[in-house]
């Protein structure tokens, strides 16, 4: 009879979370913008995975050929080629590939960073939380992209410390918002229950507090995603990033600014996937904080 019991709550439980999850997808679907977003985002994440199988990295993207320098928009080439013969277009395409992935490995780690400090604050409380907000106070208190400077700055050029600066200066913004979605949850009578039955506290806070708290968390991750790539961007195009001849999209717009008054399509289609890359994720994480806000659900 127990047991019997036992599968019909967990199977309640299965249901339930089934019904929520379907609740927030039916709430994003109606969002317009949200779907437009989604749907611009889909197709760039396609073109950063199948640009390798018709694109050549050494021959179409870096590829030198000064015959067809300077060369405006046409059939052959449609966004034009650059000061060094090569197809605008091909380095647009690769360097979708470079800005999403090194966004999304970014803000990946600095989640999980993130959301462990922001969980450990808001549980213990006390000493262990001044300590760790404190910490993040005063890496808030620096302008990001300040702060990324100085790091690029002092570590040297390359994706490895202009990926170590954007994680260091998203992982407070984190910590803040995951600390503030825990503390109302950590005194509910579930945890306390599961306080009661001896649970870790590790096991509290992977099992029970963590799941629970994911909506912001979801919502600042997709926002940062914009941020980060805007970020990455900015430090390129001042030299204290991703170098040429790699094809990312601020190093593009560095190479083009020379000669943008009688070509400007240098920077105009870098400037373009910027906007688009960026806009798509704001209209993603706009949709999710309004699927997610429970206040919204009628």
């Amino acid at each position: 009879m127990s047991q019997t019991s036992n599968a019909a709550a967990a199977s309640l439980r299965q249901y339930k979370k089934r019904s929520q999850i379907g609740s927030i997808c039916r709430r994003f679907a109606k969002s317009k913008t949200a779907m437009a977003g989604l749907v611009i985002l889909v197709i760039l994440a396609l073109v950063a995975l199948c640009c390798p199988l018709f694109l050549d990295y050494s021959a179409d993207v870096t590829g030198q050929n000064m015959r067809e320098r300077l060369q405006f928009p046409s059939w052959e080439h449609p966004f034009g080629t650059d000061q060094y013969g090569r197809d605008v277009l091909a380095r647009v395409v690769w360097g979708t590939r470079i800005s999403l992935s090194a966004a999304l490995v970014i803000i990946s780690i600095a989640t999980v960073v993130g959301a462990l400090l922001g969980a450990v604050a808001a549980y213990y409380g006390g000493k262990v939380d001044n300590l760790i907000m404190r910490v993040m106070d005063v890496f808030y208190a620096l302008p990001f992209n300040l702060m990324a400077i100085c790091i690029v700055a002092s570590l040297g050029n390359g994706m490895f410390n202009l990926g170590l600066a954007c994680v260091v200066g998203v992982i407070p913004g984190f910590t803040r918002v995951f600390r503030s979605a825990i503390l109302p949850i950590r005194n509910q009578e579930y945890i306390e229950a599961a306080r009661a039955c001896n649970t870790s506290d590790g096991r509290i806070l992977l099992r029970h507090i963590l799941p629970n708290a994911l909506g912001p968390i979801i919502v600042q991750a997709t926002l940062n995603l914009a941020i980060t790539i805007l970020s990455i961007a900015g430090l390129s195009y001042i030299g204290l990033g991703v170098e040429s001849p790699t094809p990312e999209w601020g190093t593009m717009l560095s190479d083009g600014r020379e000669y943008m008054r009688n070509y400007p399509y240098l920077v105009i289609f870098p400037g373009l996937a910027i906007m688009v890359a960026a806009m798509s994720l704001n209209l993603i994480g706009d949709g999710l904080r309004d699927a997610l806000d429970p206040k919204l659900k009628n």
